[in-house]
C-alpha cells in the first residue's frame, strides 16, 4: 500500500494597501518564521494569507478581487487554504463571510494571535522588533503607534484600527537596533498620526524625545517622518530636525483641503489661516525642508468656489511634494450622513487640475536642482539606470534620481554623492561625483 507524500506547507503572505499593512505583514512573517514555518511574501505557497485594505473604494475593490482570485486558485487545487486579515476583514467580516464563504477564516486587525494559531504557529510576545522586512534592504517602515483618536469626518481608520496606542520608546529603539543590525540605513516612521505619539503613555506629545533616542542608533543614517496631523503639531520636532543630520528635512503632513467651509465639515480642527501660518513656521524653522501633503477633492458640498480656493492655495504654497485623491463615500463615517453630491467626473477633473498645477511647480523646483550635488541612496537597478533618492524623497511616492548604469557601478543600499545634470517633472538625472 502506497503512503501519501506529505507536502511541506509554504505560507504566502500577500500585502495590499499602505505602509502600515506592509509593517503588519512583516511582523506576521517574523512570528511565523520564529515558529519554524516556511513563509514567503507574494510568491508561490499552498497556504495564502491576504492582508487587506479597506480604506477607500479602489482599495476595497482591489482587496475583494484579490480574495476572489485566490478562491479560484483554491477551487482549482493550486492552493490549499486561504486566510484573510487586515482592514477590510476588520470592517466587513460578516459581509465577507456571507459573500465569500469559502475563505478558510477571516481575522481583524487585532487578531494576530488567532491568525497564527490557525496557521499552526504560536504568538511569541518576546519577539520585539523581530520581523521579515519586505522592502529593499536599505530602508524599513517603523510603526510607532497604532490607531487614531482624530474625528475626521471622511475617515474610517478609527473603525478599523481603533483608538491611538503608542509603542514605548524603549521597544521602538530595540526594533530600530535590530533593523540597523540587518543593514537598514533609513527608518521611515509611520503611524496614523505621528504628532499624537506619547500622549497616552507619557501624557505629552513625545515625538521629539523619540527622535532623540533613535538618532543614537548606530548604522541608521536617515530617519523620515510620515503622516503628521496639522492640529497641535509639536514644534520641538522641528528643532530636532534642524539640529540632527540623521533626521531628514522632510515631513508628510496630509492637509486634505484648505477651504474653511470644507475643513469645518471635515472636522479637521483648523482653518486656512492657521494651516498657512503653520507651514510658514515650518519653513522658517527648517529652511530647506521638503513638505509633502495629500489633498481630497470632491468632498460633499465642495463648490466650485471651494475648489478654486484650494487650487489657488496649492499654487501659492508651492509644495515640494503633493498627491491628490478623489473623495470616497465611506459607510459609518460622519461624512456618510452628507450627500455625496459632487459627480465622479467632476471629482476626477478637479484632481487632474490640482496635479497639473503641482506638476508645473515640481518641474520648476527640480530645474533649480540642476548643477547641485546631493547625498543619494540607491534603492534598485532598472534597465540601464540605478534608481536612488535624496533625503527629500520617500520611496514609491516621491521624485527619484536616475544614474546611468552603463557609466557607473553602484550597490543597492549604498549612499553616494550625485550631481544633478537634468530634471523633469518628477525625475532627476544625475552623475556620481568622484
Amino acid at each position: 500500500m502506497r503512503t501519501k507524500t506529505l507536502k511541506k506547507n509554504k505560507i504566502n503572505v500577500v500585502t495590499l494597501g499602505c505602509s502600515k499593512n506592509v509593517y503588519d505583514s512583516e511582523v506576521l512573517m517574523g512570528q511565523l518564521k520564529a515558529s519554524g514555518k516556511d513563509v514567503v511574501h507574494e510568491d508561490e505557497g499552498n497556504i495564502v494569507v491576504i492582508n487587506t485594505c479597506g480604506f477607500i473604494n479602489n482599495a476595497k475593490e482591489e482587496s475583494v478581487n484579490t480574495i476572489l482570485e485566490f478562491m479560484q486558485k483554491k477551487e482549482a487545487g493550486d492552493v490549499d487554504k486561504v486566510f484573510v486579515t487586515g482592514c477590510l476583514s476588520e470592517r466587513y467580516k460578516p459581509d465577507l463571510q456571507k459573500e465569500i464563504p469559502n475563505v478558510d477564516q477571516y481575522f481583524g486587525t487585532t487578531e494576530l494571535p488567532g491568525l497564527l494559531k490557525a496557521l499552526g504557529a504560536d504568538y511569541k510576545h518576546e519577539l520585539i522588533g523581530e520581523r521579515l522586512t519586505t522592502t529593499p534592504k536599505n530602508y524599513a517602515y517603523l510603526k510607532i503607534a497604532e490607531g487614531c483618536d482624530r474625528p475626521c469626518s471622511f475617515c474610517a481608520i478609527p473603525i478599523m484600527r481603533g483608538k491611538h496606542r503608542s509603542t514605548p520608546i524603549e521597544d521602538i529603539v530595540v526594533e530600530a537596533e535590530k533593523l540597523a543590525a540587518n543593514g537598514v540605513k533609513e527608518l521611515i516612521l509611520i503611524a496614523q498620526d505621528l504628532t499624537y505619539y506619547g500622549l497616552d503613555l507619557y501624557k505629552k506629545r513625545n515625538l521629539a524625545e523619540l527622535l532623540e533616542a533613535l538618532v543614537k542608533v548606530d548604522g541608521v543614517e536617515w530617519i523620515r517622518l510620515h503622516y503628521a496631523f496639522p492640529t497641535g503639531f509639536p514644534m520641538d520636532v522641528l528643532e530636532v530636525m534642524n539640529r540632527e543630520p540623521k533626521v531628514c528635512n522632510y515631513i508628510d503632513i496630509p492637509l486634505q483641503h484648505i477651504s474653511d467651509a470644507i475643513l469645518k465639515s471635515m472636522r479637521r480642527g483648523t482653518t486656512k489661516e492657521k494651516t498657512t501660518k503653520l507651514l510658514k513656521e515650518f519653513r522658517a524653522a527648517v529652511p530647506n525642508m521638503t513638505i509633502r501633503t495629500t489633498l481630497i477633492v470632491g468632498y460633499p458640498g465642495e463648490t466650485e468656489e471651494d475648489f478654486q480656493i484650494l487650487k489657488q492655495w496649492v499654487a501659492d504654497m508651492r509644495f515640494e511634494r503633493l498627491g491628490c485623491f478623489t473623495y470616497s463615500h465611506e459607510e459609518n463615517t460622519h461624512a456618510y450622513n452628507l450627500e455625496d453630491d459632487v459627480p465622479e467626473a467632476v471629482k476626477i477633473e478637479r484632481a487632474n487640475q490640482i496635479m497639473e498645477v503641482q506638476s508645473q511647480i515640481s518641474w520648476e523646483l527640480n530645474q533649480e536642482k540642476i548643477g547641485k550635488t546631493f547625498k543619494v541612496v540607491i534603492d534598485r537597478k532598472e534597465g540601464n539606470y540605478f534608481i536612488g533618492r535624496t533625503e527629500y524623497d520617500s520611496p514609491d511616492v516621491d521624485n527619484e534620481v536616475l544614474i546611468d548604469a552603463t557609466k557607473t557601478y553602484l550597490k543597492t543600499g549604498e549612499f553616494t554623492t550625485v550631481k544633478i545634470i537634468e530634471a523633469e517633472d518628477f525625475d532627476l538625472y544625475g552623475e556620481v561625483v568622484a
